[in-house]
């Protein structure tokens, strides 16, 4: 595939390179016991179900997951509004040493090799919020967050205070599948040493229209995998987010993940990758500028910072010995944010 993909728009914005087909997958039902009985009944099972959607890339669609379309829409609305803001009043809000606040363009370089400058995008972190006075606002991940003045985004920390209770609520959703495709009870991942006090972030982002050329280092995002386990994706219409489903492949084959009305986008990340040893891939990811302004809204689920990260018994055999070693899911954010995110002496 040609490395300049991207150029020829059509009028949905999606280019004529290749465009990934990705499997959709319906949260609507209340009853997750009741759903899984009646899939398991059927000739495929949940665990097939899933997997499909994952060993392939990875990425899927989720629909029917609870979050309504008025409310996206008041989101997106208000993430807007802030990235509208003057650049100096942006500046006010700089993310602090535990990644909360405002990201100028080019504060993140995703992919050191292929990009000659960072990203061109901006972003705005928001956390678990953990008064300064309770211990475990100690903790790298946790503590309070750089909120905008009420008087200049009046109603703006409400709803995405709002948001991210409710995207935290679908990525659990979708962890209890994850446990069940790996053959684990549905609540594994609910366990106070898991997802008991996860690190879960919202990052709000904004690509101002320049448009990429990957020949000359130019990206929207850089090519990258996530972190952690679950990654939450909501989009507008605008076509940017490319997947490379072989990672090793030479060359690469880049493929457009089209926005889905309605659906999330998920993806999986490395700390699944290490726990399921490699049967869940996490897939390399970028994102290039078609010289038109794009929003986005991440929402990275991580375990607690104390979890050890190693491969789950259930992903492990003695033909299949664990591929990674153990790490501790605080000691490996800490290194990949270090690695991506500008020094924040230089803004001094």
């Amino acid at each position: 595939m040609n490395n300049k993909a991207g150029w020829n728009m059509n009028k949905d914005g999606i280019a004529s390179a290749n465009t990934s087909v990705l499997h959709c997958i319906d949260l609507s039902s209340p009853d997750i016991h009741t759903s899984i009985s009646q899939l398991k009944q059927e000739p495929l099972s949940l665990s097939l179900l899933y997997a499909s959607a994952c060993l392939d890339s990875g990425f899927f669609y989720v629909v029917n997951h609870g979050i309504s379309h008025e409310f996206m829409d008041e989101v997106f609305a208000q993430s807007k509004k802030l990235f509208h803001l003057p650049l100096e009043e942006k500046m006010k809000l700089l993310r602090n040493e535990k990644h909360r606040g405002y990201t100028p363009s080019l504060d993140e370089h995703l992919d050191a090799v292929n990009q000659i400058n960072g990203d061109y995008k901006e972003g705005y972190y928001i956390g678990v919020e953990i008064p300064e006075d309770d211990p475990e606002a100690q903790k790298p991940f946790y503590g309070s967050n750089v909120w905008p003045n009420a008087g200049t985004l009046p109603g703006w920390r409400e709803t995405m205070a709002k948001y991210h209770q409710e995207a935290l609520e679908v990525t659990k959703a979708v962890s209890r599948l994850i446990a069940l495709a790996l053959d684990l009870d549905v609540d594994f991942f609910d366990r106070p040493e898991f997802l008991g006090r996860p690190i879960a972030t919202l990052r709000l982002l904004h690509y101002e229209g320049k448009l990429s050329d990957p020949s000359n280092g130019i990206f929207g995002a850089g090519a990258h995998s996530d972190y952690g386990l679950i990654t939450l994706l909501a989009t507008d219409d605008v076509c940017g987010l490319q997947i490379c489903k072989d990672k090793d492949a030479n060359p690469q084959i880049w493929e457009y993940v089209p926005p889905l009305k309605g659906a999330f986008v998920v993806n999986l990340g490395d700390m699944l990758e290490r726990w399921s040893n490699g049967i869940f891939r996490s897939t390399l990811h970028r994102v290039l500028g078609n010289g038109q302004e794009r929003f986005s809204i991440a929402y990275f689920l991580e375990p607690s910072h104390d979890c050890l990260v190693e491969c789950l018994p259930s992903c492990q055999s003695k033909d299949n010995p664990p591929r990674f070693p153990p790490i501790k899911c605080e000691t490996y954010l800490l290194q990949r944010y270090k690695d991506t995110h500008a020094d924040l002496n230089s803004y001094k």
